[in-house]
């Protein structure tokens, strides 16, 4: 099983939501991987993100197919691959991601930023999800703001054509004003299920429950797509 996890924004909490599903998947007893094929904020070659995923994993990969492209400018990928020189391949990394694969059970791929963050030559992360053919789960940070950044970027997910499993609300801004109003609205707007909510803070042992209930439905139903 695989999963694209993408989400409304920087900061949203896709790491922390990839890393809550890799750890769920291991408690359930699968072998497990994470893997951001395009870093950027990297620093001598080491991205915090990167490692997080590492950290939770059972199955351990090399760094090259960890992330494929790794960049030390914190700013949009396609600035920074432009100012290296470089040209981000979807072949590429679609070869690291097989690797991935091919040795774990479930492997969570993370994508870098937003659904719509410019990868160059006129691509997006919508672009890799697509090439590389994985499901994709939400990840929306809820805070001030966010029903915007969600209800759009659900609604391209749908149009894109992906399978679009569901969504995560992860609540960031944790004095949000009506906080349950919010995801009840964007229960209502999102055309996906809302798999599971979470926020900063919580106790890792309901996280960990939460996210381990995705996970068994989330394997049954990939099995059938």
């Amino acid at each position: 099983m695989t999963v694209f996890v993408t989400g409304t924004d920087t900061g949203c909490g896709k790491t922390y939501i990839s890393g809550l599903l890799i750890r769920a998947a291991i408690f359930s007893g699968y072998s497990a991987c994470g893997m951001k094929p395009i870093a950027t904020g990297s620093l001598q070659g080491e991205n915090e993100d990167v490692a997080k995923l590492l950290e939770a994993s059972s199955v351990e990969m090399p760094l090259k197919d960890r992330a494929v492209y790794s960049f030390e400018p914190p700013c949009s990928p396609h600035i920074a691959a432009s100012q290296a020189g470089r040209i981000i391949s979807f072949p590429k990394i679609e070869e690291a991601y097989k690797r991935c694969a091919s040795v774990a059970d479930v492997v969570v791929v993370e994508g870098v930023g937003g659904w719509k963050v410019p990868l160059g030559q006129g691509l997006f992360v919508e672009d890799l999800a697509l090439f590389l053919k994985l499901p994709v789960v939400l990840v929306v940070g809820v805070k001030l703001g966010c029903i915007n950044h969600a209800v759009l970027a659900a609604q391209s997910i749908v149009d894109s054509g992906v399978p679009f499993l569901g969504w995560v609300a992860n609540q960031t801004e944790l004095d949000l004003y009506a906080a349950d109003d919010v995801v009840s609205f964007l229960s209502e707007s999102i055309e996906a299920p809302l798999l599971f909510q979470t926020k900063w803070g919580m106790p890792l042992e309901q996280s960990y429950a939460k996210a381990s209930f995705c996970i068994e439905n989330l394997c049954r139903e990939i099995t059938v797509l």
